[in-house]
């Protein structure tokens, strides 16, 4: 389904003690992150919003290419998509820890939205992501200091070259993330279960009050 709405899965917003924003790749839907990402997690407590690209992807260019001026306002306005979904959020679901997390072409959004400097969630989850474009592009550095953040990649994984994956942990701890980032051998354009399990961790830390300790094992 493209151009629907958001879709909205786990614990109903009385019951609701953590929230998680979580936004899907380029060509995926939220209903593939349902199956390929949620159906793995054990998060009795958190409620989950997938928001939903009206064209069905993000953005048209590749994430490590440089920034067109149409890759540009292509990339703000899911940006600004993205900041809409999150304050829906914040005010569906008041007082709760948000966590912002995505996949693929929807981890680098979540990067590009917290980079922005607009009003940052809980701790923030780049699933297979990098920063949007090459550092020459001017790329902003606004992230909220001290925002805990998970990073993963896979050396094998065609779409976020190591390269790419290691720029985004330079940007990210220069503007004083508290980081953790994990680059899995052998790994392609997929989700271990071990990056399922951070995921997992961090939700886990936040329904019960505590700030995220990304110590699940790798």
């Amino acid at each position: 389904m493209i151009g629907g709405g958001p879709l909205r899965l786990g614990a109903r917003a009385a019951e609701a003690k953590a929230v998680c924003v979580f936004v899907h790749g380029r060509g995926q839907s939220p209903e593939e992150m349902e199956s390929h990402v949620l159906a793995r997690l054990a998060a009795p407590g958190t409620a989950f919003i997938l928001p939903r690209a009206p064209t069905g992807a993000w953005y048209a260019a590749r994430a490590v290419d440089p920034l067109t001026s149409v890759a540009r306002a292509e990339l703000s306005a899911a940006i600004d998509h993205l900041a809409a979904a999150v304050a829906a959020a914040r005010g569906e679901l008041p007082g709760r820890p948000l966590v912002l997390a995505g996949f693929s072409q929807g981890a680098c959004l979540v990067l590009e939205y917290a980079c922005a400097g607009l009003p940052p969630p809980e701790a923030l989850v780049a699933l297979t992501g990098c920063r949007v474009g090459v550092a020459a592009d001017g790329r902003p550095e606004a992230l909220a200091p001290g925002l805990p953040v998970y990073l993963s990649g896979g050396d094998a994984d065609p779409w976020i070259p190591v390269g790419a994956f290691a720029d985004a942990a330079q940007s990210l701890g220069g503007q004083g993330a508290r980081l953790r980032a994990d680059l899995f051998p052998g790994r392609g354009h997929e989700l271990s279960d071990a990056e399922v399990a951070m995921l997992a961790a961090i939700l886990a830390d936040l329904a019960s009050g505590r700030a995220p300790r990304m110590e699940a094992p790798r």
